[in-house]
């Protein structure tokens, strides 16, 4: 009997070991695959569909995605089927060729690789494991889910999402392979559905047979129709439909994905920067919005900032808080148009002047000086075009930081060159 229980408890020794071994072992194994240059595109190339992570060991973002990376790949192994996920250092110098071709300019950048690397895309989902799971889950399989039901309507389309929807006589045809492209092409940004009857849509007109695409979102009109099938003019179309007619940036984070789009348009940008808690405002924003509905489609996006959190885009511009409210409009040669402490009657004879030309460029400067007698003559960003680039003189123009200890050093000699030259009227020596 004795020799029995001894027999018993060396086999559960020996079973307790192997499973500790076993865990050991799992806890051990790393899910993520490191490639670099020489098993990249080989191991891409058999993947339909595969996530690789560019990273630089240094990087503390990379670090901190590292475990939720991890973690997520060992889930996603079980995945039927298996969802990949890679890493490339994109520091080590063999690899930086990889970089450059994926145009990674930050770190850590993730890229979706379908089709064995045929297409590329932006990861543009969660960084933390449970959500890069749905995310990436999502990701795969069809571009478009068919919409059977009014209950599938309901899935699909929630309340805080921008959902496209393609309504066809039938699921054949070149509008209903162009919309399936377009689906594949935009399916990180946004969720597609198709459908072969309207009624079962949540809003607009029941009775229509298509093909056409509705884009349905939470802000404005609240779904927009269009017919136009061309991948291009459907791309552009759900681009400038998704974009608030004004956007508002303020705490709340489900409007950042807004705001970073509004800044990354080709559009000029009108900006309203105010108290948006503040109620005798009411009627200013109220105006602004009727400005924006007003040149909706002219080449100009509207955005309407809390004081609260805008402080960095008062540093930017070099504006107060205390101008406030105040318009900024950018346009994309970098000049800037800025109208402080404005009133709600003002806003749109003010955007109407900007568009026909009549409103000068803000450039930040320091007060022209009132006298301007010393050798070395004062420049500031004000006086800049008429004393330097329209004087028609040769002008040496120092830039300087008054506690600069080299600038300080080199004042002396500058000043004795302004005296030599000082009665020669085709020369300027200068400071800004």
């Amino acid at each position: 009997m004795a020799r029995s229980v001894s027999i018993w408890f060396v086999l559960a020794t020996i079973l307790c070991s192997l499973t500790a071994i076993s865990a050991e072992e799992s806890e051990s194994k790393e899910f993520v695959l490191t490639l670099d240059h020489s098993n990249f595109k080989e191991t891409v190339s058999k993947h339909d569909f595969i996530v690789v992570e560019f990273y630089a060991p240094w990087c503390g973002h990379c670090k901190n995605l590292a475990p939720e990376y991890e973690k997520a790949a060992s889930i996603l192994s079980k995945h039927d089927p298996p969802i990949v996920l890679a890493k490339v250092d994109a520091n080590e110098e063999a690899n930086r060729d990889l970089a450059t071709e994926y145009e990674v300019q930050g770190f850590p950048t993730l890229k979706i690789l379908r089709n064995g690397g045929k297409n590329v895309q932006e990861y543009k989902g969660p960084r933390e494991a449970d959500g890069i799971v749905e995310y990436l889950k999502s990701q795969t399989g069809p571009a478009s889910a068919e919409i059977k039901s009014a209950e599938d309507a309901t899935k699909l389309i929630g309340d805080k999402k921008i959902v496209v929807v393609g309504v066809f006589p039938k699921f054949s045809g070149e509008e209903f392979e162009t919309f399936m492209a377009l689906a594949e092409k935009l399916r990180s940004d946004y969720e597609f559905g198709h459908t072969l009857d309207a009624k079962h849509l949540p809003r607009g007109d029941s009775s229509v047979t298509g093909p056409l695409v509705r884009l349905f979102k939470h802000f404005d009109e609240l779904f927009v129709d269009f017919k136009a099938f061309t991948v291009e003019a459907l791309e552009k179309f759900v681009e400038e439909s998704s974009i608030p007619l004004v956007t508002i940036y303020n705490n709340d984070a489900s409007n950042h994905p807004f705001v970073i789009k509004f800044y990354n348009s080709p559009n000029a940008k009108a900006m309203l920067f105010a108290n948006l808690n503040d109620e005798s405002l009411d009627s200013l924003k109220s105006k602004y919005r009727e400005v924006a509905e007003q040149y909706k489609g002219q080449g100009i996006g509207f955005l309407l900032g809390d004081v609260e959190v805008s402080q960095g885009a008062f540093q930017y511009f070099g504006v107060q808080e205390s101008q406030a409210p105040l318009i900024i409009i950018q346009n994309n040669d970098g000049k800037k148009y800025i109208k402080p402490h404005v009133k709600a009657d003002e806003i749109a004879q003010w955007v109407k002047d900007y568009k026909e030309g009549k409103v000068p460029a803000y450039v930040k400067s320091e007060p022209i000086p009132q006298e301007n007698n010393e050798p070395v003559k004062v420049v500031v960003a004000d006086t800049l075009e008429d004393m330097v680039f329209k004087s028609g003189k040769n002008v040496l123009l120092e830039f300087y930081a008054p506690w600069c200890g080299h600038c300080k050093k080199l004042a002396p000699i500058l000043d004795e060159v302004a005296v030599h030259y000082e009665k020669d009227p085709n020369v300027l020596i200068a400071k800004l």
